[in-house]
């Protein structure tokens, strides 16, 4: 992540339980740059230029983006030309090639109307000039960072901000391959972002006035359109759940979830079979929900009519919704639009992305438990998931099987999407690290967040900062990617706490 080299993005280390739904994509665009002066000089050196940027094509290929490569431009007029098909591509992300020195018009006339991140990539081939046998021609080939700062320079004049710049050598090169990579996995997430169809039923839990949102300010700031549904669509398809449907959940849950008996508390039972059906049945019932709005998440909260068989579907869905949030479909109780979001950016990023909150703190040995009563990412659990009968749902009416886990041991990034004052989007972002221990068997996730410098002072920093008290958690240590998703999408970001090592 940016400087880390030795903290690439990467995917989960182990094969996900719950396979993703669908493929992750992003289209990503390459062009280089170079002056046109330089051909006539030296004969042969747009050709050398060429084969260094088809170097740098492939290694963005390799990392699961649709490239496509626009060549090199050279001058004012080679760039106007190459702007309409630029936009024309619907692109992510943008790579600049600096294979040599280039003037900065040919970055100007690009930069100016581009709503797309760009990165700067000056990867020159020698890792330093042999100076006994250097020329003009060896300087130029290696002449990466040369025009940085013109380039830059240039993105502030026209109130751009400065695109960010990955700089090394182009082979043998950790960090900055890194960094590359971490930029596709951006991609990713701002792919999904612009198109995302996230689905909401509902309303906001009564009195939680910090979950609130606008949708067209959620349209606004990430491009996601929000698809209003009703409750009765799912019914609809609760009532066509066939039993064979209801058979393959049954044992995808088995087979996925360990079923213990019940330990201090007394609201907790084993599963039991009518809680295990009404699961199985009420997930089914989800997938043809996501389906039949070809949705890419869901936010919503119902309570329906006491003894209803509206509130029997609607107080169940924690079991499916922990199953599709695994699969990449972030599925968000209490209505939390925004959290709905963190989690799907959470992962897209490939760590995870539980719906999660503050639980109570430990002052013995300095953490505090951070949870919530699903739904959650089964895929970065710490050992196998649980699954347990309540009696009652804490808070809530209903009551029916709830997952149980904590997150696998090691670093947290924790992202809350929260709003400022003036309304506008705020990412408040932590690392921490989860560290192995006990944790309260209630049939709810809980997980021992150590953060720094310490537990008191990190949890007074977190609330200055104006998160909405939710927020996704996922594993690693991926804040500064975050703040560079959130500076891609104009939002204001602050880090909290980052882990170090």
């Amino acid at each position: 992540m940016g400087s880390r080299a030795k903290d690439p993005i990467t995917a989960l280390t182990d094969t996900p339980r719950v396979p993703r739904r669908k493929p992750l994509r992003a289209n990503v665009g390459v062009f280089g740059v170079g002056h046109h002066v330089y051909w006539p000089q030296f004969p042969g050196l747009l050709d050398e230029l060429r084969t260094k940027l088809d170097v740098f094509v492939e290694r963005v290929r390799s990392h699961g983006v649709e490239v496509t490569d626009f060549g090199i431009v050279d001058d004012a007029r080679s760039a106007a030309e190459l702007r309409p098909r630029l936009r024309k591509a619907d692109l992510d992300l943008l790579f600049c090639d600096m294979l040599t020195y280039a003037t900065s018009a040919t970055f100007g006339m690009i930069v100016r109307d581009l709503d797309i991140p760009i990165v700067l990539v000056a990867l020159q081939p020698s890792r330093a000039l042999d100076y006994t046998r250097a020329s003009t021609r060896m300087q130029l080939l290696n002449d990466d960072f040369c025009s940085v700062p013109e380039f830059t320079g240039v993105a502030i004049r026209m109130g751009k901000k400065p695109p960010p710049v990955i700089l090394g050598t182009l082979d043998d090169d950790p960090e900055a391959e890194g960094e590359v990579a971490e930029w596709c996995a951006i991609a990713r997430v701002l792919h999904d972002l612009k198109r995302a169809r996230i689905g909401h039923f509902g309303h906001v839990l009564e009195n939680m006035l910090d979950m609130q949102t606008d949708h067209t300010a959620l349209t606004a700031a990430f491009g996601c359109h929000i698809v209003q549904t009703e409750p009765d669509d799912l019914m609809r398809h609760f009532r066509a759940v066939t039993e064979a449907e209801i058979r393959a959940k049954r044992e995808q849950i088995l087979d996925l979830f360990a079923t213990p008996d019940p330990k201090s508390d007394p609201i907790t039972l084993r599963l039991t079979e009518e809680d295990l059906e009404m699961a199985a049945r009420a997930a089914a019932a989800l997938e043809g929900f996501v389906d039949e709005y070809d949705l890419d998440g869901l936010a919503y909260y119902y309570e329906g009519e006491p003894e209803s068989e509206m509130r029997r579907l609607v107080t169940n869905l924690t079991v499916g919704n922990s199953l599709l949030t695994s699969a990449g479909f972030p599925m968000c109780g209490e209505s939390d639009l925004k959290t709905c979001i963190a989690m799907l950016i959470e992962d897209r990023l490939e760590i995870g992305g539980s719906f999660a909150e503050f639980h109570p703190v430990d002052f013995d040995e300095g953490f505090v438990l951070v949870g919530h009563d699903g739904p959650h990412h089964i895929n970065i659990a710490e050992g196998r998931p649980v699954l347990r009968s309540l009696a009652k749902y804490h808070g809530k009416p209903g009551n029916g099987a709830s997952v149980e886990f904590k997150i696998r041991e090691g670093p947290i990034t924790m992202l809350s999407i929260g709003l400022t004052g003036a309304g506008r989007f705020k990412f408040v972002i932590a690392e921490g690290c989860s560290v192995k221990g006990p944790i309260p068997p209630t049939g709810n996730t809980n997980t021992r967040g150590f953060f720094r410098p310490d537990v008191r002072t990190f949890l007074k920093r977190w609330v200055a900062e104006g998160p909405t008290h939710h927020f996704a958690l996922g594993v690693g240590r991926h804040a500064r990617t975050i703040e560079k998703i959130a500076g891609a999408l104009g939002i204001e970001a602050v880090i909290v706490a980052e882990e170090t090592g």
